[in-house]
Parts: C-alpha cells; sequence; structure tokens
C-alpha cells in the first residue's frame, strides 16, 4: 500500500475521535463557506460547493447543517482566506498545511509555536514543491461491488492507482482527470465517501519508530488547530509503525 493510502487507513479508523470533537464538520462547514464565497449558493453551477456538499453526505453531516452552512456563507465566509504553511520536523520530514483563516497573524503564531516545540522549523512557502505533488484522491466503500468489475471500469477511466483496504477502496488520479474521474463515479453511483485534491509525496523518507511516532504527534497538534483544513507529509508509515499505530 503506498504511504498516503496508509496514512489515510490510519487517520479514517481514527475518523469517530475526529468526528467528536466536531473537527471534520467544522472543515466541511469552512470548505462550503469558502465555495459559496468564490462561486455562489447554487451547486448546480459551482463545482466546489458540489464536491463539499457531496463530502458533507460522505462524512454523515445532518442536512440541516449544510443547508445551515450556506445560508451563513455569504456574511461568515467574508473574511476567509486560503493559506499554506511549508517546514520540516524532526528528522527532515517535510510538511505541507493548508488552512482556511479569517485571522492570518492568529494561525501563523499558532502553527510556529508547534514547530517551536517539537523542534522544526517553518520555512517559506514554494520550498517544497518539488517533494509534493498534486493529485485527486477517492474514497469509495466497497459495500457489495465487485471488486474485479469496479477496478477494472475505474482503470479503464484512467486512474493512476486503485487500492482496496478495510473494504474502502483509495483511488489516485493525474489532477487534470479529476473532474473526469468523479463524474464517472457518480454515473456508476458507488458510495463516495470523499473526494478531494491531494498532496502526495514524490518519494517518503524513513526514521525509526519513535522519531516517527513523535512526528506523527507533532502532525496531530497541526491538524487540531482550527484553521488548519489538511495536513501532509512525506513520512514513510513502515508496516511497523502502522501496527504501532493501529494498537494505539
Amino acid at each position: 500500500m503506498s504511504g498516503h493510502s496508509k496514512w489515510s487507513t490510519i487517520k479514517r479508523k481514527k475518523g469517530a475521535l475526529d468526528a467528536k470533537r466536531g473537527k471534520i464538520f467544522s472543515r466541511i462547514v469552512k470548505e462550503i463557506q469558502m465555495a459559496v464565497k468564490e462561486g455562489g449558493p447554487n451547486p448546480d453551477g459551482n463545482p466546489r460547493l458540489r464536491l463539499a456538499i457531496q463530502n458533507a453526505k460522505g462524512a454523515n453531516m445532518p442536512k440541516d447543517n449544510v443547508e445551515r452552512a450556506i445560508n451563513k456563507a455569504s456574511n461568515e465566509a467574508a473574511n476567509l482566506q486560503e493559506v499554506t504553511y511549508e517546514g520540516y520536523a524532526p528528522g527532515g520530514i517535510a510538511i505541507f498545511i493548508e488552512c482556511l483563516t479569517d485571522n492570518t497573524q492568529r494561525t501563523v503564531s499558532n502553527i510556529r509555536a508547534i514547530y517551536n516545540k517539537r523542534g522544526g522549523s517553518l520555512g517559506t512557502n514554494g520550498s517544497l514543491s518539488f517533494i509534493f505533488q498534486r493529485k485527486g484522491v477517492f474514497t469509495v466503500l466497497k459495500n457489495d461491488l465487485d471488486t474485479e468489475t469496479f477496478e477494472l471500469e475505474i482503470i479503464d477511466a484512467g486512474v493512476e492507482d486503485i487500492e482496496l483496504n478495510d473494504d474502502v477502496f483509495t483511488i489516485t488520479t493525474a489532477i487534470e482527470d479529476f473532474g473526469k474521474i468523479h463524474k464517472k463515479l457518480e454515473e456508476m453511483n458507488v458510495q463516495l465517501e470523499n473526494a478531494e485534491l491531494q498532496r502526495i509525496a514524490i518519494e517518503t523518507k524513513s526514521l525509526d519508530l519513535e522519531s516517527a511516532r513523535k512526528v506523527l504527534r507533532m502532525i496531530e497538534e497541526f491538524e487540531e488547530i482550527d484553521d488548519v483544513q489538511s495536513v501532509y507529509h512525506n513520512l514513510e508509515i513502515s508496516d511497523e509503525l502502522e501496527a504501532a499505530l493501529e494498537a494505539e
């Protein structure tokens, strides 16, 4: 299994805790607000909003919450900005952080505090462009799908990679094919849990178990910041590390 798929699977298993804290819903609400700010409240003419609504369904977010987020978006999204921060964790692990914030000073202060506390360093934007590639990533619940038939059909549509783990397909595609594959999955009427553009490491870096766990604790602290939407890294998720995390 590729590194980002392993990390996605581990996070998915821990997702119940995130949901209890309301973090998943909070991220989706912000994405809805930003989508409305960018393209208006009608999902038919706003692909970003349509995708956010679909991801809300995949996360079992109540319909009332979605509608409320759309209705309130015009006012509450006015000051939201998309910002990114790049830096290194101990051991030379690259970390790329995507945020939606109404106060960049607060956001960078919170991020810098974690870097300083954990022995990392905040870099300049663009410094990690050679480490990550933008890819489309879809997660589809297997349910009663015939694995071989589904894989053949979606591979035929032009995806780069497909993996099945814990009854969830992780599908990776080139960024320019994201819309085409998204439409294909909708036509296939599968249960699409999540669809988004992610930053995938071109090459990963290995650390010993204890050092790797420290880096992942640092990443979890970044993810707990309210303004943070996504955190990407190039840490190699070894079988040993995966087993240790699943045992927690």
